[in-house]
């Protein structure tokens, strides 16, 4: 499973030809969440508070390149790195 991003211990990840909705998993330490891209909601999985506040925060600003990403794994092709929260 590809890492898009990274950032204050949490890793994002997509699966190639994972069911839809389009999400992605956000894994930190033995937390993970999967975190839908449009509507932004968190399907499943438990983390810290700060953890998912600042996953949110990430996908809100990335939600564009997040489903950029999705279609990309759909298609089979790389996937793109995108930028951490700062």
């Amino acid at each position: 499973m590809p890492v898009v991003s990274q950032f204050y211990g949490i890793l994002i990840r997509m699966f190639y030809n994972d069911h839809v909705p389009p999400h992605f998993h956000a894994v930190y330490g033995e937390y993970e969440l999967i975190v839908t891209i449009s509507p932004i909601t968190i399907l499943q999985g438990k983390a810290p508070n700060r953890v998912r506040s600042m996953v949110l925060e990430w996908t809100a600003l990335h939600q564009q390149e997040l489903s950029d990403n999705w279609n990309r794994c759909r298609q089979g092709e790389p996937l793109l790195r995108i930028e951490p929260l700062e």
